[in-house]
């Protein structure tokens, strides 16, 4: 099982954080300073598989590290590393279909979407879906009917602005 999945910068900054086991919000952010300061520290051609520390409950961390983004999946025994490590890279190629080159500040200014396509991907600590046709289909799916809702609200008031007029 998917234990959690952590974004964050090189300066620590944390850009997506889910758990999917309930934790305390202290403890949360312990373990990103703590996963931080491990992965952060590894040069690049060291394995992308920590064994992770007391804290973090014998979950296993798997790594990709890609321009100044850590992509950080906490994992149980039950989970392949090379598995997620594919994960890890569909999630990325998704984030970029989506976005047109994903960096940093899409996640910030975006983190509604990024989130939607995460759950696309993982579901309560699951894989749901590593298709990425599918993914960016779903995503798409999604833009186009809140689109719709947005226009009807605008002219929805400027109708009633009108009538009062």
């Amino acid at each position: 099982m998917i234990q959690s999945v952590l974004i964050f910068n090189q300066l620590g900054k944390p850009r997506l954080v889910k758990f999917y086991e309930p934790l305390d919000a202290s403890i949360q952010q312990t373990l990103v300073r703590e996963i931080h300061t491990l992965v952060s520290k590894r040069p690049d051609t060291l394995c992308n598989f920590l064994e992770s520390s007391q804290s973090v409950n014998g979950a296993r961390i798997i790594y990709r590290h890609y321009a100044t983004l850590f992509f950080v999946f906490l994992v149980d025994s039950s989970e392949s590393e090379l598995g997620i490590l594919d994960l890890i890279q569909v999630f990325v190629e998704a984030l970029d279909r989506v976005f047109e080159n994903v960096c940093e500040l899409d996640l910030i200014f975006h983190f509604d979407e990024i989130h939607y396509v995460l759950a696309e991907v993982v579901s309560a600590g699951m894989v749901v879906e590593t298709n990425l046709k599918e993914i960016s289909r779903a995503v798409t799916e999604a833009k186009r009917m809140a689109k719709p809702v947005q226009e009807g609200s605008r002219l929805g008031i400027g109708a009633l602005r009108r009538g009062f007029t």
